[in-house]
């Protein structure tokens, strides 16, 4: 397979959607389930046994080397994680080796994307009936990608329900060098998305606005504003 131009991208302000959950707290998510704090060390040895994110800056996973990660910047664990747990399956631009920061450059996008992968899991279950919280990740990126935007001969890659094509072409660009790829949304028309190769190009990481998701017995979610984004005070 060829390989797609590559283009200049300056993006400042791009949209990653985390579950709630997996945003980074003061508190860890495992204090509410721990007695006391003798029973809270015991459950982060049992969680640091079989964190891929801790295993990844060991050095212990073989998609991504501890020289690729990153360290010491905000939110920095985050961004590690989005290469240390990717779906057994992979995703579009990303095998189950090695994930990749997926992000768009509108959070309309964004959310059409959480909002289809959703659906997809709550009809394998036949289950509408849930509400989620999402966090919203900014980030910055001032680099050279791959860009499928405009072009020609690369339509199997944005197939909307098959990554075959797409993630063979991600692979053959990764053993290249490439530092990622820009692409049309496929969920969202005019929507333009990018997935990072390179934990060390996700720059600035910044926590957003945080929305809800709800389910009520149809597919289509209701999409609410869970919390603005607090101003800092001058």
């Amino acid at each position: 397979m060829r390989s797609p131009p590559v283009s200049l991208i300056r993006q400042l302000d791009t949209c990653r959607l985390l579950p709630s959950r997996f945003a980074d707290q003061e508190d860890s998510v495992l204090s509410p389930l721990a007695n006391n704090p003798e029973h809270l060390k015991d459950l982060f040895d049992l969680d640091n046994a079989t964190n891929q994110r801790l295993a990844a800056e060991r050095g212990a996973m073989p998609g991504i080397g501890i020289d690729e990660l990153v360290f010491g910047v905000p939110n920095f664990r985050m961004v590690n994680a989005a290469y240390a747990y990717p779906r057994p399956e992979g995703s579009r631009f990303n095998t189950g080796a090695r994930g990749a920061w997926y992000c768009s450059f509108d959070v309309e996008s964004a959310l059409a994307e959480v909002v289809f992968h959703k659906i997809v899991e709550y009809s394998e279950i036949d289950f509408f009936n849930d509400t989620v919280n999402y966090q919203v990740l900014m980030a910055d990126f001032s680099a050279e990608f791959h860009d499928l935007r405009t072009a020609p001969g690369f339509k199997a890659c944005l197939d909307p329900v098959s990554y075959v094509a797409s993630q063979r072409l991600a692979v053959q660009l990764l053993e290249r060098g490439s530092m990622g790829i820009v692409y049309p949304s496929v969920r969202h028309k005019g929507g333009t998305n990018l997935a990072c190769f390179r934990p060390a190009l996700v720059g600035n990481v910044r926590r957003g606005v945080a929305y809800t998701l709800s389910w009520s017995g149809s597919p289509e979610p209701a999409v609410n504003l869970a919390s603005p984004l607090k101003k800092k005070k001058s």
